[in-house]
């Protein structure tokens, strides 16, 4: 099968089941933007639920980017002791606000050049700001996303940048800022290898067949 279609196909699969979903991720209803970049900093390589817990601990005591950019790493070390990576985390988070004030007047970057300059912002992270803050076409691609996609044959590629660009040239530009949401809950939901558990978590009446 066309590797579009296959994708398609599963998508849309996989967003009858998870697009209802009221499961939060990280970056997820936060009310601003530099929120948004800082919990996607903090969510590297930990669960969700333990990295917004943390993350309104931050934002309760830091209520602006300013603020945040003042911090001493003491203090907000001690609020990151439950996320993995806590010591570089705390000291990205300090650094990439002291960033965004001194060079970006606290906006956001708005290209994937600029972010990923910002301190712990790697492709992930600035792909998931690009379509989260600035509502532009982009792929993040997650451990999750990486499993699945190349479980699923959609892809076969050693590496998350590799699987970005492939799935820029598979999947319709209408779908690049959607398939993180769904191919995480989904791989949430179903861990591991077994392409035939993947297909039948999704599987209803209608055969799912490649």
């Amino acid at each position: 099968m066309d590797k579009t279609k296959q994708f398609i196909k599963l998508f849309k699969k996989a967003e009858k089941k998870y697009g209802k979903s009221e499961r939060r991720l990280a970056a997820e209803g936060l009310k601003k933007d530099w929120q948004v970049l800082i919990t996607t900093i903090m969510s590297a390589q930990s669960r969700d639920e333990t990295t917004i817990k943390i993350a309104n601990q931050l934002f309760k005591k830091y209520l602006s980017l300013i603020s945040l950019s003042k911090a001493k790493y003491s203090q907000v070390y001690k609020i990151f002791r439950g996320l993995n990576y806590n010591k570089t985390k705390a000291k990205n988070v300090i650094a990439c606000a002291k960033m965004l004030v001194s060079e970006f007047k606290g906006k956001i970057p708005t290209s994937i050049e600029e972010l990923i300059r910002l301190p712990g912002v790697g492709r992930k992270t600035a792909n998931l700001v690009l379509s989260e803050v600035h509502k532009k076409d982009s792929i993040t691609i997650d451990t999750h996303c990486f499993r699945l996609l190349n479980v699923l044959g959609i892809v076969h590629t050693k590496n998350p940048h590799q699987t970005e660009l492939e799935m820029t040239k598979i999947a319709p530009k209408k779908y690049w800022s959607k398939i993180n949401r769904i191919f995480v809950l989904w791989g949430k939901d179903v861990r591991g290898r077994d392409k035939k558990k993947l297909l039948d978590s999704l599987r209803n009446r209608q055969s799912l067949t490649f």
